[in-house]
């Protein structure tokens, strides 16, 4: 059953993983600056607003869109991160609970057996961490994201791996690391 990491906790991990929190309380997490990093975005849809900077980082991938970056995203942890994955909004739960997402999010969570009345009051990004023996319930939230979503993100931490990674609002996947290697094979 997934289950859910205090704040405090998420924080001083990325930290010892030289992360940094990039809105205060949030799921937000980047490198440092001037730390070297490569990144690959997996796309849906055509997104004119994306930078041309940023398209020669694209990897586009087929439809069904939710399902592909879905399935890509579940192959990607149990092939090159292995071990328990962390899903937080980039805001906090009590906005995307109360503001952002209420109408479809709580029932979502609840599906995938994730009590959503423990996140909303909370005004932190808290983990929710999903293991290797929880991949169906972590491909029904993501592929949820990635359909509903219409101005929130999320992120995802695979604790003790050096990679970021967004799952965007406009059906996205986007992976940073300092591990070019795993950026190659992501890209791949």
């Amino acid at each position: 059953m997934p289950w859910i990491i205090d704040y405090d906790r998420v924080l001083q991990q990325m930290q010892g993983q030289g992360l940094e929190s990039l809105y205060y309380n949030s799921g937000a997490f980047g490198f440092a600056p001037g730390t070297a990093t490569c990144s690959v975005g997996w796309t849906g849809p055509d997104d004119p607003s994306l930078r041309p900077e940023a398209r020669a980082l694209i990897r586009p991938v087929p439809l069904p869109y939710e399902q592909e970056l879905t399935r890509q995203t579940v192959r990607a942890w149990r092939e090159y991160l292995p071990g328990n994955v962390w899903l937080m909004p980039k805001s906090h739960w009590a906005y995307e609970l109360d503001f952002g997402s209420r109408d479809w999010m709580p029932a979502l969570l609840e599906h995938a057996g994730i009590d959503a009345g423990l996140l909303q009051p909370r005004t932190n990004a808290a983990a929710i961490e999903f293991g290797l023996d929880e991949i169906g319930a972590f491909s029904h939230v993501i592929e949820g994201l990635l359909r509903m979503l219409l101005g929130s993100d999320f992120a995802l931490a695979f604790p003790g791996h050096p990679v970021v990674c967004t799952v965007h609002h406009h059906k996205q996947i986007w992976w940073t690391s300092t591990d070019e290697q795993l950026i190659e094979a992501l890209r791949a």
